[in-house]
């Protein structure tokens, strides 16, 4: 009898077992619904995602992709246009440049010439002189001989 009455009124283990394993009953059919309705919501959200939003983002990136790549056509056409011109402009400088230098070429050789030509002029000026000094030298060589003999 007094182990009765001692587990009676001193043991709890029976009771508090019992309550913890209401507790954890009640926790698990709680957490379980509640896991349950957020799996839904995924679900849902998934769902609408697949079925309405992809489309739509899929649409509006082909729209998009598409006007996109005319842009950069047209824009690759321009660059194009503009590597010509741009070619033609170097290639007109350079022809230019080399009118120039011929140019300058066809004047150095001109005055090259008539550098020569001034050169031959003063060379015979120069022998002329020379000749004309030689004969006035030698007729006063001969002046001086005619008074030399007195």
């Amino acid at each position: 009898d007094v182990g009765e009455v001692y587990s009676r009124l001193l043991d709890h283990r029976p009771v508090i077992q019992g309550e913890i394993r209401y507790f954890v009953k009640e926790f698990e059919e709680k957490r379980g619904l509640r896991e349950l309705r957020v799996l839904e919501n995924l679900k849902n959200t998934i769902f609408e995602a697949n079925e309405r939003v992809l489309p739509k983002c899929e649409q509006a990136m082909q729209d998009n992709l598409s006007e996109t790549f005319k842009r950069l056509q047209a824009a690759n056409a321009m660059i194009h246009r503009l590597q010509e011109r741009e070619c033609e402009a170097r290639k007109l400088q350079a022809d230019k440049m080399m009118a120039r230098e011929e140019k300058c070429i066809a004047l150095w050789e001109e005055f090259m010439r008539e550098q020569q030509n001034k050169r031959v002029e003063v060379d015979e000026e120069h022998r002329k002189a020379m000749e004309r000094l030689k004969e006035q030298y030698s007729e006063m060589e001969k002046e001086l001989a005619k008074y030399a003999s007195f």
